[in-house]
């Protein structure tokens, strides 16, 4: 399984600290500030990336000296938003804000076409979350048991949703489905966790599992019950939600990570320069505060770190979508 414990999670802030203290690093081209640093969210608004950008974009800003301004390009499970930012100039002015359904969608390629891992060099990985359940109060289920209890009774007929058939969710409810007993249901495809969060508050589908922090605000208003995350612990701010491993799937962990990669080509200097400004906004307290309480841990490392998360990531991706018969879809 792929996690991060919180433990390594410490470990590798506190390390990325030296990268922090290089504040030359921010000033170091000046031209950079001349437009704004156009980030890419390839997905639509209201997701567990899009709350992850709108989160750091202010104080991103602040200590870029330069604006953020967040481009969200929905579609194809992140494939969409994902290619835009591979033909974009490498000039230093346009990112990439991924999470482990890049790694997902390269694990499972479109008939046709090929993977375009190579086309970016990782700069940051910035946060983990866990993937949460979530359903609405009035579908009757519960409890994470429940909803396994239903995929027995009802084999392929629970109504799952996730954001694209081949995306990180989808594989990881596979994951959390075969831990619990090799079961099936029928997962619904959205082109994003805003769509499917939208459908879930209508009560028009079973469940659905999504980033945790897509849900955090519905679930603190009582329009949302999560019934379990993946993480190995419960999140700070929701101590009494069990995990997947405490109850239907011992051992199992299973988290999301998101980071941020550029064009290959941009300049090492930009790539460093976004780095160093990134790791010290992971590092503000108050952006930390804010974070946890949305369903992230900071992370704030490196690229060549990064690079072998996100190998890793492919294998596990891959593995089960070979096992469970998963083909990518648009």
């Amino acid at each position: 399984m792929v996690t991060i414990s919180r433990r390594r999670l410490a470990t590798l802030l506190s390390s990325a600290a030296a990268t922090a203290a290089l504040p030359h690093t921010l000033q170091a081209q000046e031209s950079f500030s001349a437009r704004p640093l156009r980030l890419i969210v390839p997905w639509p608004a209201g997701g567990g990336v899009d709350t992850l950008a709108r989160a750091i974009q202010a104080p991103l800003s602040a200590q870029l000296g330069q604006t953020v301004v967040i481009e969200n390009i929905g579609g194809s499970s992140g494939r969409v938003g994902t290619q835009t930012a591979a033909r974009a100039a490498p000039d230093g002015y346009t990112f990439l804000l991924a999470n482990d359904t890049f790694a997902a969608t390269e694990a499972l390629p479109l008939p046709g076409t090929t993977p375009i891992r190579s086309a970016f060099a990782p700069v940051t990985l910035a946060a983990s979350a866990p993937q949460g359940v979530f359903t609405h109060p009035k579908s009757g289920l519960k409890s994470i048991q429940d909803l396994v209890a239903a995929a027995k009774a009802r084999p392929g007929g629970l109504n799952v949703g996730v954001p694209g058939i081949g995306s990180s969710q989808h594989l990881t409810s596979e994951l959390l489905l075969r831990a619990a007993g090799n079961l099936r249901v029928t997962h619904v495809p959205y082109r994003g966790g805003g769509p499917l969060m939208q459908d879930l508050l209508a009560g028009t589908i079973d469940a659905g599992v999504v980033t945790f922090a897509a849900g955090v605000q519905q679930v603190n208003a009582g329009q949302l019950l999560a019934l379990a995350v993946t993480s190995a612990d419960s999140p700070a701010t929701f101590p009494n939600l069990p995990t997947a491993a405490q109850t239907v799937a011992p051992g199992f962990v299973q988290t999301t990570w998101l980071g941020l990669l550029a064009p290959k080509g941009t300049p090492d200097a930009a790539q460093a320069r976004l780095h160093a400004a990134t790791v010290v906004v992971l590092r503000d307290p108050a952006v930390i505060e804010r974070l946890r309480g949305l369903g992230f841990d900071p992370v704030g490392l490196d690229g060549a770190g990064f690079s072998d998360l996100f190998e890793r990531t492919i294998k596990t991706f891959a593995d089960i979508a070979t096992e469970r018969g998963i083909v990518g879809e648009s």
